[in-house]
C-alpha cells in the first residue's frame, strides 16, 4: 500500500522513532511506538501530533527528578529513559566521590507499574557503571528508601514511583548522601546529573550500557527502620484508653509497614479498608489516588461509620503523605478530612510541647519549626509562642528537610517530616504514629480531635487557609497567566487592597529564585500564586488569620476572608 509523502518533520521523528525503538528492551513499548509511526506514514493527524509530543521534548530532569506517563518516547517514562538516568546519576556519584572510593546508591520501588522493572534496570546499569548498587528487598514505601540512605551511609538513593499521580504515570526521585543527609536533591546536583543524563543519551544505546551485579539489601535495613519510627511515640498502657482508628493504604505500600510500626509502638490494629489495602497498580477504587481528591476517602469515611471509628488515617500509594479524617455530623458522610494545614499545626504545636517539657529547667527549647511559603503561617506562631525558631522555604522537602536546628516541618499538601533525624523527607507513616499518639493522649483525657482544634483557636487564632487550582492541558496557559501578573499587578484583589507584591522570581532574602507570587492584602491575609511542580496546574494558596472573639467567631471571620479571596482570585487568574 502506498503511502502519503511525509514532511521533513514528521521523517525526522519517524527516524528518532526508530532508533528509539532498536534501543528499546520493553515490548510493550516498541510495538506501541511502531503502531504510532505506521499511524503517521499513512496520514493520520493524531498519530503525528503524538509522536512529535512524544518526540519534540524530554522528560525534564529537575530537583522532583522524572515524573510522566509510561509510554515510549524521550518525553515519557519507560525503561530506556530510565536506564540514561541511572546512568547519568551513577556517572554524577562517580564525578563526586573522594579518590580511593566506590560511591553507592540504594534504589527502592513501589507497588506501581513497571515500579520493580525500572528498579532493577537502575540497578544493574549502576552496577555496571562501577558504583555499588543496593536494591531495597521487596517494594517499599518512599520514607524507608529516604531513610536507607542515611542508615546505610550510600552516596545517594533511588525511588522509583509517582506518589499519588494517575495509575499510568512513574516517577523518578533522588537523594543524595553525606553532607546531604539524605535529603533530597537540589540546585546544582539536578542540573549537573540532567547533564550527565544527556550526554549518556546522545553518546550511548541502552543495550551498550554495561550491566553488573546489584546487592539486596537485608531485612535488617526495614526492621531499623520500623524500631527508629516506633519511638516517634509510644501507645497508651491500657487498650482502652486507645481510640478506634481506621486505615487504609490507598492501594499502595504503607499498610505492611504502618502494620509492623503501630505493633511495635503498642497500638491496637486499626480496622482496616479492605478494598484499598493490598498493593494495585490499576487503583480500582478511586479515579485518582490522592487522598486529597473528592472522593477518594469514600470507603474509609464507609468503613469509619461501621467500626464506630474516631479518627481515620490514610496514606498515599507511596506512604509518603498522611491525611487525616475526624468525626463531623455537618459533613457528607459524617467525617471531614483535615486539611493538611491543620493537621501540619496540631503535629508542629505538640512538637513544640515536647521540646519545652523537654528543655524545662533547662533555658528553653532550641530549634527550628519549618513549613513551606505556602503553608500555613500559624506555624510561625506556634514556634514564637514557645522560643523555637521558624523557617519557611520553598515547597517541597528538598528545602524543608534543610532547614537549620529542624524539630518539624511540613507541607499543606499533606506532608510533615517529624523525625528529621531519622528521615529527611516527608513521612505518612511516622506522622500517622505521632497523630495517633496525639489522638490517643486526647481520648485518655475524654477530648477529641476536634476540641484540640477548638484550643489552637484559641490560644494563636485561626488561620485559614483555601486553595484555587486550575488544571490545564497547554503548560503554556500557566506561564501567560503568570506573566500577566506579573505584567499588571492587581491592586485589589476583591474588596481587599494589595499592599505589596513580591516577586520570587530573583529570589528573596533566604529564599532561591521560584517562579512565585506573593501577594499580601492591607488585612493581613495572603495569596500565593506558583505554577504546580510535579502536575500540569496553576496552584493559589490563601491564608486568612482571625485572632478576635470567640472560637467560633474567629473561625467565622478567618473563613469569610478566605471565601472571599477565593472567588476573586478564581475571576482573576481564569
Amino acid at each position: 500500500m502506498s503511502h502519503p509523502e511525509l514532511a521533513d518533520d514528521d521523517a525526522r521523528r519517524i527516524g528518532l522513532a526508530e532508533a528509539w525503538i532498536a534501543q528499546d528492551p520493553d515490548p510493550e513499548t516498541r510495538d506501541e511506538l511502531a503502531a504510532i509511526i505506521e499511524g503517521v506514514r499513512t496520514g493520520d493527524p493524531s498519530a503525528a501530533a503524538d509522536l512529535a509530543d512524544r518526540f519534540d521534548a524530554r522528560l525534564a530532569f529537575g530537583t522532583a527528578g522524572l515524573r510522566g506517563a509510561i509510554a515510549a518516547g524521550p518525553n515519557r517514562m519507560n525503561r530506556v529513559l530510565v536506564s540514561q538516568a541511572a546512568a547519568g546519576l551513577a556517572a554524577y556519584v562517580l564525578e563526586h566521590a573522594e579518590p580511593g572510593e566506590t560511591p553507592s546508591i540504594v534504589i527502592g520501588y513501589d507497588g506501581r507499574k513497571n515500579s520493580d522493572v525500572f528498579a532493577r534496570d537502575s540497578a544493574e546499569v549502576i552496577a555496571g557503571a562501577g558504583v555499588r548498587a543496593i536494591l531495597l528487598p521487596r517494594l517499599l514505601p518512599t520514607p524507608v528508601l529516604a531513610f536507607a540512605v542515611r542508615h546505610l551511609g550510600t552516596s545517594a538513593g533511588i525511588m522509583v514511583t509517582a506518589s499519588h499521580n494517575p495509575p499510568n504515570d512513574n516517577g523518578y526521585k533522588v537523594y543524595l548522601g553525606g553532607e546531604h543527609h539524605g535529603s533530597q536533591i537540589v540546585s546544582p546536583a539536578d542540573a549537573e546529573i540532567a547533564a550527565h543524563i544527556l550526554r549518556v543519551a546522545d553518546s550511548s544505546a541502552v543495550p551498550d550500557l554495561p550491566r553488573g551485579t546489584f546487592e539486596t539489601a537485608p531485612e535488617s535495613v526495614v526492621d531499623a527502620y520500623v524500631e527508629q519510627t516506633a519511638a516517634v511515640a509510644a501507645a497508651p498502657a491500657s487498650p482502652d484508653a486507645q481510640p478506634v482508628v481506621v486505615y487504609t493504604a490507598m492501594h499502595g505500600v504503607g499498610w505492611e509497614t504502618m502494620a509492623k510500626v503501630l505493633d511495635r509502638a503498642g497500638f491496637r490494629t486499626p480496622a482496616l479498608v479492605d478494598a484499598q489495602i493490598s498493593p494495585d497498580a490499576a487503583f480500582p477504587t478511586v479515579s485518582f489516588p490522592n487522598p486529597e481528591e473528592p472522593g477518594a476517602m469514600d470507603l474509609s469515611f464507609a468503613r469509619a461509620a461501621e467500626s464506630g471509628a474516631d479518627l481515620v488515617i490514610a496514606n498515599d500509594p507511596d506512604a509518603d503523605r498522611l491525611a487525616i479524617a475526624i468525626p463531623d455530623a455537618s459533613a457528607d458522610a459524617g467525617w471531614r478530612r483535615l486539611s493538611g494545614n491543620e493537621v501540619g499545626l496540631l503535629l508542629g504545636w505538640q512538637v513544640a510541647e515536647q521540646a519545652a517539657a523537654a528543655a524545662a529547667g533547662d533555658g528553653g527549647p532550641e530549634g527550628s519549626l519549618a513549613c513551606s511559603i505556602v503553608s500555613s503561617p500559624g506555624l510561625e506562631a506556634v514556634a514564637r509562642a514557645y522560643g523555637l525558631e521558624f523557617e519557611a522555604t520553598l515547597t517541597g522537602f528538598k528545602w524543608i528537610s534543610r532547614a537549620p536546628g529542624l524539630r518539624f516541618g511540613f507541607e499543606e499538601a499533606l506532608g510533615y517530616l517529624v523525625n528529621p533525624e531519622t528521615v529527611r523527607d516527608k513521612d505518612g507513616i511516622s506522622a500517622g504514629v505521632a497523630f495517633l499518639s496525639l489522638a490517643a493522649r486526647l481520648h485518655a483525657e475524654g477530648r477529641t480531635v476536634a476540641d484540640h482544634l477548638d484550643a489552637f483557636v484559641e490560644r494563636f487564632g485561626c488561620f485559614a487557609s483555601g486553595q484555587v487550582s486550575i488544571r490545564v492541558t497547554d503548560l503554556a496557559r500557566i506561564g501567560a497567566v503568570m506573566s500577566a501578573l506579573r505584567a499588571n499587578p492587581p491592586s485589589h484583589v476583591g474588596d481587599v487592597r494589595v499592599d505589596r507584591i513580591e516577586d520570587l522570581a530573583d529570589g528573596f532574602g533566604a529564599l532561591p529564585p521560584s517562579d512565585v507570587l506573593r501577594i499580601v492584602l492591607a488585612d493581613g491575609s495572603r495569596v500565593m500564586v506558583r505554577p504546580s511542580g510535579t502536575e500540569p496546574k496553576l496552584k493559589v494558596y490563601i491564608d486568612a488569620v482571625s485572632e478576635q472573639g470567640t472560637v467560633a467567631e474567629r473561625r467565622a471571620a478567618a473563613n469569610a476572608s478566605v471565601a472571599a479571596i477565593e472567588a476573586a482570585m478564581r475571576e482573576l487568574v481564569a
